[in-house]
C-alpha cells in the first residue's frame, strides 16, 4: 500500500476528511512557499535573511509546528518576489 492508497483510505472517514479540509489551505501555501524557494536556490537561512528573521522561522513555517499570522505570509511573499493573496470563495 502506497501513500496515496492511505490517504484515499483515510479520506473515506468523514471526521478526518473534514479535518484535512480544514488544514489544506494552509498545507497548500507551506508546499508553495518551499517551491518557490527552491526554484529561487534560496536555502531557508537566506530566504530568513531576506525576510528578516531567523531560520528557525522558515523552518516552522515549513512544516506543521505553527499557523503564520497573514502579515508575516506577506514579508515571506514580498522576500520570494512575490504579492500576497488572500481570496474568500
Amino acid at each position: 500500500m502506497n501513500h496515496q492508497d492511505v490517504k484515499n483510505q483515510l479520506l473515506q472517514n468523514a471526521e478526518v476528511k473534514a479535518d484535512y479540509e480544514k488544514l489544506k489551505v494552509l498545507y497548500d501555501i507551506k508546499r508553495e512557499i518551499i517551491r518557490l524557494r527552491i526554484e529561487q536556490g534560496l536555502s531557508q537561512k537566506e530566504l530568513a535573511t531576506k525576510v528578516g528573521t531567523r531560520q528557525s522561522a522558515i523552518s516552522r513555517l515549513e512544516s506543521c509546528e505553527y499557523n503564520p499570522s497573514i502579515e508575516f505570509l506577506n514579508k515571506v511573499a514580498h522576500a520570494l518576489g512575490k504579492e500576497l493573496e488572500v481570496k474568500f470563495n
